[in-house]
């Protein structure tokens, strides 16, 4: 990050608190996806009601292009505050600045939660998260919060709402895309045509975070320090995130794990059931399982196509085409008894 960048950073949170200054004592990138960037800023306020130090994490879209159906900064930063006045747990959503000549890209500072959020290390290390099965419990107990957000919400009036099904508007969305898509994909078409066959009526909707991971929530050594990457949330059927959570996909290869890859699928329905007060129907979760192989694969394609047309030059994005092949197995696996 440049000096101009950083007096402009500077200058802005100054203004936002009505602070005599405010300083950035440090500043560098972490790690991040390939949509978004995220920087450390440790910022120094002087006067005003936020004097003191304050660690922080600027997030901003990444400088080349984005995912289309990703959230901007400034409706990702009102989705981190309704969650947050809801009681989830994630940082807590500090600044927004709505104007991308300042830095040239919108962006918003939320306070820093210590831990890690890398996937290969909380499936693989129990020196993070504590006890598993406090922490799957947790995981659930958390999703639950989030469920309770119910439309209509006025400070998300920008998400989009519809009277169908969820199951069959993300399907009509899924192959709209591989329609118009210029290879095939036969064992994804195979997939969409089994979720629609067996995709459940519209029942209840909820605020969804639309991508609840490992990979996507921080832990430290005494456990589950927040949930991150709202960049994906929508209003649709909580059995969607459910899904997501437990599919073998996102075990990070510690398929015996159901949940997460870091722990049991009972006991993170267990912290679910208990907070939300509803009974999940196991055998819907399977449905939804199947959707999210759909989903990734369907991302994954469209993610490689932003490497192999030259749009972008990310050698995550590469990768992530490889990955492909291994969901198309998957969902073949989990039809195949139909």
């Amino acid at each position: 990050m440049d000096d101009k960048t950083r007096q402009a950073i500077e200058a802005f949170v100054a203004g936002a608190t009505g602070a005599a200054s405010a300083a950035v004592r440090d500043v560098r990138q972490l790690s991040g996806g390939a949509v978004q960037e995220n920087w450390l800023v440790d910022l120094e306020i002087s006067g005003g009601a936020r004097a003191g130090r304050h660690e922080c994490v600027l997030r901003c879209d990444s400088p080349t292009a984005g995912v289309a159906i990703s959230h901007g900064r400034a409706q990702e930063f009102a989705l981190l505050k309704t969650v947050f006045e809801a009681g989830v747990a994630v940082p807590e959503p500090l600044w927004l600045c709505d104007d991308p000549s300042v830095i040239g890209r919108p962006f918003f500072l939320m306070r820093r939660i210590g831990g890690t959020a890398a996937g290969h290390l909380l499936v693989r290390d129990d020196a993070y998260g504590a006890d598993r099965v406090q922490l799957a419990e947790r995981l659930g107990r958390e999703l639950a919060r989030i469920h309770s957000v119910r439309p209509p919400q006025t400070a998300l009036d920008f998400l989009p709402t519809y009277d169908e099904a969820p199951a069959r508007h993300w399907i009509a969305q899924h192959r709209a895309f591989l329609d118009a898509h210029h290879t095939a994909y036969p064992a994804i078409e195979w997939g969409l045509r089994w979720l629609e066959r067996h995709a459940p009526p519209r029942d209840l909707v909820t605020l969804t975070h639309r991508d609840y991971r490992t990979g996507n929530y921080m832990v430290d050594e005494h456990g589950l320090t927040g949930i991150l990457d709202w960049e994906f949330a929508g209003w649709s059927d909580p059995l969607e995130d459910i899904g997501w959570f437990c599919s073998k996909c996102w075990r990070f290869g510690k398929v015996s794990a159901e949940a997460g890859g870091i722990g049991a699928r009972e006991d993170f329905y267990h912290g679910y059931e208990q907070e939300s007060g509803r009974t999940l129907d196991r055998d819907a979760v399977h449905y939804w399982e199947v959707m999210a192989h759909v989903n990734w694969a369907v991302i994954a394609v469209q993610q490689a196509e932003r490497f192999c047309s030259g749009e972008e030059d990310s050698l995550l994005l590469a990768l992530t085409g490889h990955i492909v092949p291994e969901l198309e197995w998957e969902i073949l696996n989990m039809t195949e008894d139909d």
